[in-house]
């Protein structure tokens, strides 16, 4: 099973606990540079994941837009947030719950359990999304 952030490719766990996935505790914080940091300065970030598969010309319109998004500068700054990107190719569970949705936006609550966010238009630009993300994740 494999997830990946954007342009790395870490394994991860997965669980399903009462209808949710269970997350995993290597998912990483977004740097400015899109690279992987230490798992130590995790604990306090607010966590997402984005479900997707190759091929997907809606995954990768709201990759690149959430890219962008995280850049950001202002009060509603996503640069505190881990983003995970998992292909639900690699994950029967995955696939079977989220094939016809994707991409799919989660975010990781404390306790380890996922919930679904709102679709988000392709139509949005990035402040948008950015916006709305801030507001989801407070």
């Amino acid at each position: 099973m494999a997830a990946r952030f954007l342009s790395a490719r870490p394994p991860f766990f997965s669980a399903i606990v009462n209808g949710r996935h269970r997350a995993s505790s290597h998912i990483r914080p977004l740097a400015s540079a899109l690279s992987w940091e230490s798992d130590s300065s995790t604990k306090s970030q607010r966590k997402l994941i984005i479900y997707t598969k190759p091929g997907c010309c809606l995954c990768d319109g709201l990759k690149e837009k959430l890219h962008l998004a995280f850049k950001l500068p202002g009060p509603d700054s996503l640069h505190d947030v881990q983003l995970q990107e998992r292909n639900i190719s690699s994950n029967h569970e995955w696939e079977k719950a989220y094939q016809y949705e994707i991409p799919v936006l989660v975010r990781v609550l404390a306790d380890g359990t996922e919930e679904m966010l709102p679709r988000l238009s392709p139509r949005l630009n990035a402040e948008l999304i950015q916006k709305k993300l801030a507001a989801a994740l407070r």
